[in-house]
């Protein structure tokens, strides 16, 4: 049996080596995936340059972009369904020193446990989020696994994430508590908080403006994810993870008299997230 991970990358050229050189790439029985998807920079060329001569680093360059839709490709696709665990990360996101062997090692000691979060190293919140995964029991996308058993129990239902829905992991840890069932059968326990296993992010920096737009694009769409999840949320307490449609634009007429800003200054990139959905509607 292997492991699988899959590296998610969009526009991702300055910062894919860095992820790549954190990564094990002699880990033994280990297939690497850099999902390069929907970018126009050099994410692929930088990619392929750290893969040459390897014979287990597969660079896909996916033309159409977005995570949850990157996602969908690879655990139905791109998987052979018989793997013992299968990590998924961010490109943008460099991981600590035995995080991936922590990982499998933590699932294959709780045969219950349908995932396993890695813990953010860094930034000024970082030990707010850790104790806060130790208590929810959630993921980020950053760093996490699957075991191959759920894995393969999204294959056979043919489950896929929303291809517009913004970030995975708050849906994926929804599926991996409830075991692909309604929120009733919800169980925090079969999502692991993985102490051995963590991810580094660049840090915004007030020197560098690129960040800021960075920043600024970052909460926008956590906006968008906001007024997602009361939709999500609403499907997953009524009927579970099979009455997720293919888009959540498709359900934006419905929802939209129903979704409002909040207060203060989230408001405001509230405000834009309802633009934009509006127009996708």
């Amino acid at each position: 049996m292997t492991v699988a991970v899959g590296i998610f990358a969009h526009q991702e050229e300055r910062r894919i080596a860095a992820c790549l050189a954190s990564l094990p790439l002699d880990r033994p029985g280990t297939l690497f995936h850099v999902l390069v998807n929907g970018s126009t920079d050099g994410t692929v060329a930088r990619a392929s340059a750290a893969a040459e001569g390897r014979t287990n680093v597969i660079v896909h360059d996916l033309q159409a972009g977005g995570k949850s839709r990157t996602w969908n490709h690879f655990i139905h696709h791109l998987l052979t369904g018989d793997e013992q665990a299968v990590i998924l990360m961010d490109g943008d996101a460099e991981i600590t020193p035995g995080s991936i062997d922590a990982l499998v090692t933590a699932l294959a000691a709780d045969p219950a446990a349908n995932a396993a979060a890695g813990m953010p190293m860094n930034g000024r919140k970082a030990a707010a989020y850790r104790a806060m995964l130790r208590q929810d029991r959630g993921i980020f996308g950053d760093l996490y696994a699957l075991s191959g058993p759920f894995v393969a129990a999204i294959r056979a239902a043919d489950l896929r994430l929303p291809d517009d829905l913004i970030g995975d992991d708050g849906l994926v840890a929804a599926w991996a508590h409830t075991h692909l069932g309604p929120d009733a059968d919800w169980v925090t326990q079969r999502v692991l908080a993985c102490e051995g296993a963590g991810f580094l992010c660049e840090p915004v920096s007030l020197l560098h403006p690129a960040t800021w737009r960075m920043q600024y694009k970052r909460m926008v769409n956590y906006s968008v994810r906001h007024m997602q999840n009361r939709i999500v949320s609403d499907i997953m307490g009524r009927a579970g993870p099979s009455g997720l449609p293919a888009s959540l634009a498709s359900l934006y007429p419905q929802w939209l008299p129903r979704l409002h800003p909040r207060g203060g200054v989230q408001g405001w990139f509230d405000r834009r997230a309802l633009a934009r959905m509006k127009a996708k509607g």
